[in-house]
């Protein structure tokens, strides 16, 4: 009886219909299935790509602190009115113009005012993300957590803010500290951080409550009570273990916040307790030129598509967030799926054939 001969074996269920390397089988990580799943949602990286351009626009333009901008005029400059003070902007020959976006009655350039409006708006936004964000995870994770005495105070901190009306809360702070920093001589940019900073103090409990909700689901696991009884402290079981797991969550409802944050800002600043003369907001345009929207029109067109603009741009970033991080929440798509559906049956019949004919070498070798 002959011996059996040593038969080299593919794998192929490794290899695709035509023999080549499958993209579904090779290991990817947790980053790159986020990345992979963010810059698939086209609404998204659109949205992406129109807030670095406004941010973009908006720092180089006028500039920022000592660095100057290519803008010719200052956001306080002012001028002789050209033309009844309309828009120069063209796009059928596409051009600039002396003042794109109009001027005011006292001769103002509206682009120069919108820009550090946007400017100022922006930092609001960010820095109201950053502290909601901070103060809202702390809260919320340690009082999930930890529960007993340490969850019934935070939980009633955060009931006793959250029942008190944003706008009033975010308007008394930021009259507060606005005659704070003018008080001190600070410089402008204070001004705007400290309106941030208090407005995100205010605006952290919706984010407490989601992540305390998640940390008491997660606190439950078995990966937890693994990590338990191999003797991991609170600490790394917070850091290590839950607070990855929470990233979805947290970065979705931040994005929501800083959304927020753009238009609360821009209704105190409208209704003279944001940021005030001789500084400019997004708001504080729209407030000093009502009474000339039956005339000029465009003194509202241009700050208000910024921060309509802002705005959505955030909340689609924020939706591919919440599809990246979570992949239930992807939209079913029949065409990609009937597509999928037949290229399985193909590559079905190709590996139903390729083992049939290895079944047959095995056993004419084996005789």
């Amino acid at each position: 009886m002959s011996q059996p001969q040593q038969i080299e074996v593919q794998e192929a269920e490794n290899l695709g219909p035509m023999g080549e390397p499958r993209n579904d089988v090779q290991g990817k990580s947790q980053g790159q299935l986020v990345r992979q799943r963010f810059f698939g949602n086209t609404g998204a990286v659109v949205s992406l790509i129109v807030l670095l351009f406004i941010v973009l626009l908006a720092i180089t333009s006028i500039g920022i602190g000592p660095v100057p901008g290519w803008w010719k005029w200052d956001p306080d400059a002012t001028g002789t009115v050209v033309n009844g003070g309309r828009p120069t902007l063209s796009l059928l020959p596409p051009g600039l113009g002396d003042h794109p976006f109009g001027q005011d009655n006292l001769g103002r350039d509206l682009f120069a005012m919108t820009m550090q409006g946007t400017q100022y708006s922006l930092i609001v936004m960010v820095v109201v993300g950053v502290i909601a964000g901070i103060l809202g995870t702390v809260v919320g994770g340690l009082s999930g957590y930890f529960r007993g005495w340490t969850e019934a105070i935070l939980m009633r901190l955060t009931d006793v803010i959250i029942i008190i009306p944003l706008v009033i809360l975010a308007a008394l702070l930021g009259r507060m500290a606005i005659s704070f920093v003018r008080s001190t001589g600070l410089p402008t940019v204070a001004t705007v951080i400290a309106l941030g900073l208090l407005i995100g103090a205010a605006s952290w409990p919706p984010l407490a409550r989601l992540v305390r909700g998640e940390f008491l689901s997660l606190r439950e696991r078995e990966f937890v009570d693994a990590a338990r009884l191999a003797g991991a402290s609170s600490g790394r079981i917070i850091f290590k273990h839950i607070l990855p797991n929470t990233v979805g969550v947290i970065t979705v409802n931040i994005t929501l916040l800083m959304s927020s944050a753009i238009l609360l800002e821009t209704a105190l600043s409208y209704l003279g307790l944001g940021i005030q003369a001789p500084d400019w907001s997004l708001g504080r345009l729209i407030s000093e030129n009502q009474t000339a929207f039956a005339t000029r029109p465009w003194l509202f067109w241009w700050p208000g598509v910024f921060i309509v603009t802002i705005a959505l741009t955030i909340n689609f970033i924020g939706d591919g967030l919440r599809d990246a991080f979570d992949p239930r929440q992807r939209k079913f798509n029949p065409k990609k799926a009937r597509e999928r559906g037949e290229h399985r049956n193909e590559r079905g019949d190709v590996d139903a054939g390729t083992n049939a004919n290895m079944r047959g070498a095995v056993n004419r070798a084996t005789r």
